[in-house]
């Protein structure tokens, strides 16, 4: 590849001129093409976090609990009987808008490699959704290409894929949002690292062969996207679960021998990653001879071997005794496996191909002295609290056009192409609670999990959108009675070298720390994906709203308590938490009156640990049937919603408070749950004494229900209104 090595050259990878300056200042020369690469990749946004870096180390990521937290591939945390959960969420924004089934396979397999090679098993798959207005021409695409990538990859490899959520608005049209998670579970004191060790040990890359797809993956997904967007289809993996499920179980099989010394998948930057975060983790050198990489392309350049991001590939450092056990093991899975490499004492990272050098780079500067930025930031006001809007639809009205709107549809369009069952472990499947739950084989423990993130409010509010993604994510694993552990982020924003962007990125991480640190829920893993914004021929740019998304993890000590939202056929309903009516940047402002303006509901982080530790303590005991927390479209779209998963109606209660009614219906205060039961009477006294705020909201059963004022909605023709939207949008109505 007869490139000149200049300035111009770096900034096409990405580098700044002050960057490429740096670059000379290292290395004292004009760098060989392969080892710009290697800079540009491993100080791109999407390895380097520069210019997030210095705001992420002031969140909570410690607790009794925790095992390992950010700086592995995953995060660890200890679930008892000695065993670990271990879970991660990453992006795979921009692959899947220009390729939506590839970009989002890969997302789905990048997210397995990252969980089983920490010695876990992967249990469980999630995804958080975000598209563009479904009256955008590209949506319909977008959307089908996505839930076909997702489904396609989780089912071939035999992972359920258990929950998640979709959201639609017209920020996401140029740029979707695909944020995959996985968790998987391993023996506690079993738990593989990415650190090498021992100089000398061999190098080992094993699993699928190099070809070129996916170079320059990292760095396309730390710029903005531009209407020459799709021709940057090269930059997409092309993934195979059929070969990452053989991997998987080779990994697994190695690692329970006493073979591995350290283990990194090659995710984003490839080997160039893999290989020095591992030596530069480990304080050591890597000497690699790419003669010997298994490559499916014929002439392959140092460069395009050290950038590809080929799927279903690991590097590892391994005893030299053990070698040849590995590479039977890995034979016998027909997996490639190949000593690429060994360890050095020299803190650089060498490169050999064809009898040259192609690449020498000291480490430290490569890994520990990647640019960090303080970038500037611009807050901005947040706006007022909204003034009651007056009601122009009716309550019933209301309802009907909230149930079928884009953001609360049924999904089974979607999880009906996703296989939530396989491994027979799946006891809460999508659709049935508030967060899913998969029983720990072998035990009576369960895992509950969950993906939230409420976008519309941290636009308005990114603080209190930082707030909210967190709690919510906690009341959802509290709606099931499971404890909530920890969480993982997926931070989407716009270019941090908008001042305002950055100033939304650092009042959202603030919101996550405070919640974090208020409910005991450290962050133990995640990421960060910038520059999600389009720039159209005009020269106008659109970021998408600020979206962070939390996974979040529970555990039940006994999974025969957990409960879901479906009512009994008899029993009360009782609301818990405070109702203030307040409607800024709800649901109904946007679906029924055409608005998004005033102020995000607040978050009360005592209110949410009072409550929240009433409602489990409350399922624990079993006096609880059904729960479902009150977020999107309000209280009265909660009731709704419990009654189209159960087939059962409710009579409700007049607002007692003093609140208009379509605020009080539709308002989305937090902090609160519908609970059905039948010993309303101990659960209210209960309340009483807790100084938790409870009223009665209704009885249950019929086949509608009924609400003041003499209306009444069928909740068979409920469901149908619910279920139109995604056939509708896929042309399959």
């Amino acid at each position: 590849m007869s490139l000149k090595v200049d300035g111009d050259l770096a900034r096409s990878f990405g580098l700044t001129d002050d960057e490429y300056g740096k670059v000379l200042a290292i290395m004292g020369r004009t760098p060989s093409l392969t080892e710009l690469g290697i800079f540009s990749v491993m100080w791109s946004e999407h390895c380097s976090y520069k210019s997030s870096r210095m705001h992420l180390r002031t969140l909570p990521t410690k607790a009794p609990w925790v095992i390992h937290g950010p700086g592995e591939n995953a995060g660890v945390i200890d679930i008892g009987d000695g065993l670990a959960a271990v879970f991660k969420m990453e992006s795979h924004n921009h692959p899947s808008f220009i390729e939506p089934y590839q970009g989002a396979a890969t997302g789905v397999g990048g997210i397995l490699r990252d969980v089983f090679t920490m010695g876990a098993r992967p249990v469980a798959n999630l995804n958080a959704l975000r598209f563009g207005s479904p009256k955008n021409a590209d949506t319909r695409r977008v959307v089908d290409g996505v839930v076909r990538g997702i489904g396609g990859y989780g089912n071939c490899i035999g992972v359920p894929t258990v929950g998640g959520e979709v959201n639609f608005h017209p920020s996401f049209n140029g740029n979707p949002l695909v944020n995959a998670m996985t968790v998987g579970i391993a023996q506690k004191d079993r738990i593989f690292l990415s650190a090498a060790a021992g100089v000398g040990n061999p190098v080992v890359y094993v699993g699928s062969k190099t070809g070129r797809d996916g170079i320059h993956g990292a760095t396309m997904s730390s710029a903005e996207f531009d209407e020459e967007s799709s021709s940057k289809r090269p930059t997409v993996q092309v993934g195979d679960p059929f070969t990452e499920k053989l991997l998987v179980e080779a990994c697994l099989e190695l690692m329970a021998t006493d073979a591995v010394i350290s283990i990194q998948d090659m995710g984003a930057a490839g080997l160039t990653s893999s290989a020095v975060e591992m030596a530069s983790k480990g304080e050591v050198g890597i000497d690699l001879d790419l003669d010997h990489v298994p490559q499916r392309e014929a002439n392959m350049l140092a460069y395009e071997m050290m950038l590809s991001e080929s799927q279903e590939r690991m590097l590892m450092v391994l005893r030299p005794d053990r070698t040849e056990v590995a590479r039977k093991i890995f034979e016998k899975w027909e997996l490639d496996f190949a000593i690429v490499g060994h360890l050095t004492d020299s803190g650089r990272i060498t490169v050999r191909h064809n009898g040259r050098v192609e690449a020498d780079i000291p480490l430290g500067p490569l890994a520990d002295e990647a640019p960090v930025y303080d970038r500037p930031t611009v807050y901005e006001e947040p706006p007022a609290l909204l003034t009651a809007p007056s009601d122009p639809a009716g309550i019933e009205g209301a309802l009907r056009t909230l149930i079928a709107s884009p953001d609360l549809a049924s999904r089974a369009w979607i999880w009906n192409q996703y296989d939530s069952s396989v491994g027979g472990q799946t006891l809460k499947h999508p659709g049935a609670a508030d967060a899913a739950i998969i029983r720990v084989e072998g035990t009576k423990r369960g895992l509950a999990m969950t993906t939230d993130c409420t976008p519309r409010y941290g636009q308005a509010d990114p603080y209190v959108g930082g707030l909210q993604a967190v709690v919510e994510a906690w009341r959802n694993l509290t709606a099931t009675g499971a404890k909530p552990l920890a969480m993982t982020d997926n931070l989407n924003f716009g270019s941090p070298e908008n001042p305002r962007i950055m100033g939304q990125f650092v009042r959202v991480i603030k919101g996550l720390g405070d919640a974090g640190r208020a409910l005991d829920f450290p962050i133990v893993s995640g990421n960060v994906s910038l520059y999600n914004e389009t720039r159209s021929d005009t020269g106008l740019t659109t970021a998408i709203q600020p979206s962070p998304v939390i996974g979040g993890v529970g555990v039940l000590d006994d999974i025969a308590t957990a409960v879901g939202m479906a009512m009994p056929e008899q029993g009360e309903l009782l609301l818990i938490g405070e109702t203030w009516g307040e409607l800024g940047q709800s649901l109904w402002l946007r679906e029924v009156c055409g608005r998004e303006e005033g102020a995000p509901p607040r978050v009360d982080l005592a209110a949410e640990k009072r409550n929240g530790d009433f409602i489990r303590e409350h399922i624990q005991k079993g006096v609880v049937a059904a729960c479902h927390d009150v977020s999107d479209g309000g209280l009265l779209v909660a009731v709704a919603e419990m009654a189209m998963v159960s087939g059962v109606g409710c009579r409700l209660e007049a607002n007692p408070s003093g609140v208009s009614p379509h605020a009080y219906w539709f308002g989305e205060d937090q902090a609160r749950y519908v609970v059905a039961t039948t010993q309303a009477d101990h659960l209210l006294k209960a309340a009483e004494d807790a100084g938790v705020p409870v009223r009665r909201l209704g009885q249950i059963g019929g086949e509608q229900i009924h609400i003041p004022v003499g209306m009444q909605l069928d909740v068979k023709e409920l469901r149908e209104l619910n279920s139109a939207f995604f056939p509708d949008l896929m042309g399959e109505g």
